[in-house]
């Protein structure tokens, strides 16, 4: 993976933690699987494209919502979600 450096808001990862149980640092780590699946976020309208990496962090698949800026990937969201799980189970099947 390219050099890229991480940001998110604070207050959103306290969010997140309480509502999800996962730090964004944690997050962090779903962009480092060699088998990481990314696909752009296509329900999300704003003037900001958004998307999803989905890579297994520690025993499951993590999906965390993100956007970039330059050569930063701005982390919005992540949690262990089953249709995050599905996706990557699907595009890393062996064939």
């Amino acid at each position: 993976m390219a050099k890229f450096t991480f940001q998110w808001d604070e207050q959103k990862d306290i969010e997140n933690r309480r509502k999800h149980g996962v730090s964004f640092a944690l997050a962090q780590q779903a962009f480092f699987d060699p088998k990481r699946v990314v696909a752009r976020d296509l329900k999300h309208g704003g003037s900001e494209k958004r998307y999803y990496c989905m890579g297994r962090v520690s025993e499951g698949v993590l999906t965390v919502r993100f956007t970039f800026r330059g050569r930063t990937i701005r982390i919005i969201g992540a949690g262990y979600w089953r249709q995050g799980r599905n996706i990557y189970d699907k595009e890393n099947q062996i064939r």
